[in-house]
């Protein structure tokens, strides 16, 4: 038996297929014989160029990059689109000097614009080998003169480089070492840096301040102050420092880390071996040291950290063995230690000791505790590896407080009023500091419990 047919819905006629059919037809033709249903470009393959960069004006840059990454055929168009002189107008912002809004919000918009730009590049470019991204990279960037190594007049009051900076730390996040030194040999062959890192560290320190700013800001604010993970600027600034002699090594790290003046930001050559000097002017200094020491790569061993620290504490001069004492006090215990007892095994007890006496000064001035300079000596005396050795290192120590005593007082009996005033102030630290010492070391001997 035939059931019936329901005929409670509507059946669709013919005729609206055929009609359907038609307007399909009809768009096909519009498009063109080689029209795809799917296309890399969807429905913007409809559109003129000109029409989908009109679009492209009206997206940030953040939606731009996110568009990027949708196909290769719009990629490549937004490619195009950066390379025109609207996009690169648009894109390539240049108020680098303008900073007039409080709280240097305008600072950080403009690097968020150009850390947004990064990805940009990052993802348009993701197809091509490193050297034709760098360089297609290069060729659009060059616009910017502030971005060159010597296009700005002003560099002090620019953000030019900090911009650069962040394009560049967004850009070659994630990269493998290989990619990255590329990246670094590009710069330098772009820049002329290891010819002008040359021709700072032969001359005479402070002949070529104007260059030895630029090299400062250069390798600050392009290589190395954006990274969040301590491995990478580690990397980079051993790509800075590797290819150099020791001695050379020690001249740039002071060029690019060490004191500056607060009026014009040029490097202070004569700081550390004139006058007692802060920690905020060593703090640069030590935390160089310390990544290079935490790096754990095959490039920095402990002796090449502490080979390093000993070049640097004669550049330009011998410093002030104070200033040596806070720089490694600043460095951490680790390195502090190890650079005392790279001296005890080497045969340099009496500069140990006044080493330690100095320490003990700046703990003094300081205010830290004075058992750390104790605990520390304690600890390097165990480098020793005979009783007459110990015996001979403490008496050092004794002798060395005396020596250094004397020595301030000398200093005050014939200088001037002015020295005279700083001298008794340091020479009454001193007293202080020998006094406490010797306090924490009745303390740590009356403890320990006695043999009979």
């Amino acid at each position: 038996m035939a059931s019936k047919i329901n005929t409670s819905f509507t059946l669709i006629p013919n005729q609206k297929h055929r009609r359907s059919n038609r307007r399909t037809s009809c768009y096909s033709k519009t498009l063109g014989s080689g029209f795809q249903p799917i296309s890399t470009f969807g429905n913007f393959k409809a559109l003129p160029l000109e029409i989908f960069q009109i679009i492209l004006e009206y997206l940030s840059v953040k939606d731009i990059s996110m568009l990027s990454m949708v196909s290769k055929a719009i990629s490549h168009h937004i490619v195009n689109y950066i390379s025109t002189s609207s996009g690169s107008k648009r894109l390539l912002l240049q108020d680098f000097h303008n900073l007039e809004l409080p709280g240097r919000r305008q600072d950080s918009a403009m690097l968020e614009h150009y850390r947004s730009l990064g990805l940009l590049f990052k993802r348009c470019t993701l197809l091509l080998p490193t050297k034709e991204r760098l360089k297609y990279i290069h060729k659009i960037l060059t616009e910017v003169s502030c971005f060159k190594f010597s296009g700005c007049a002003a560099p002090m009051q620019c953000l030019g480089f900090t911009c650069y900076g962040m394009f560049l730390q967004t850009l070659t996040a994630g990269w493998d070492e290989l990619e990255c030194h590329r990246v670094y040999n590009f710069l330098c062959e772009l820049t002329n840096l290891c010819r002008k890192m040359q021709m700072v560290v032969c001359s005479k320190p402070g002949s070529a301040r104007k260059l030895e700013l630029r090299i400062r800001l250069f390798c600050r604010n392009v290589l190395l102050d954006h990274w969040t993970h301590r491995s990478d600027s580690a990397f980079w600034l051993t790509q800075i420092l590797k290819p150099w002699p020791m001695v050379n090594q020690a001249r740039l790290l002071y060029i690019i880390f060490g004191p500056v003046s607060p009026q014009d930001g040029q490097v202070v050559w004569q700081k550390m071996i004139e006058e007692p000097t802060d920690e905020f002017s060593l703090k640069g200094l030590a935390d160089a040291i310390k990544l290079l020491y935490d790096s754990g790569t095959k490039e920095w061993t402990a002796d090449d950290v502490i080979s390093l620290v000993d070049e640097l504490s004669v550049v330009p001069h011998e410093w002030l063995l104070e200033n040596n004492a806070r720089l490694l006090m600043l460095t951490g215990n680790n390195i502090c230690l190890t650079f005392m007892a790279s001296k005890a095994v080497n045969g340099r007890a009496i500069e140990l000791a006044r080493f330690i006496v100095f320490l003990a000064l700046v703990c003094e001035k300081e205010l830290y505790c004075m058992d750390w300079t104790v605990k520390m000596m304690r600890r390097v005396c165990k480098v020793f590896s005979t009783p007459v050795e110990r015996n001979n290192f403490l008496q050092n120590v004794a002798n060395a407080f005396a020596c250094v005593t004397m020595e301030m007082l000398q200093s005050i009996m014939s200088g001037d009023r002015d020295q005279d005033d700083r001298g008794f102030l340091n020479l009454f630290h001193l007293v202080h500091a020998q006094a406490n010492f010797h306090k924490e070391v009745l303390y740590l001997t009356m403890n320990t419990p006695l043999s009979t």
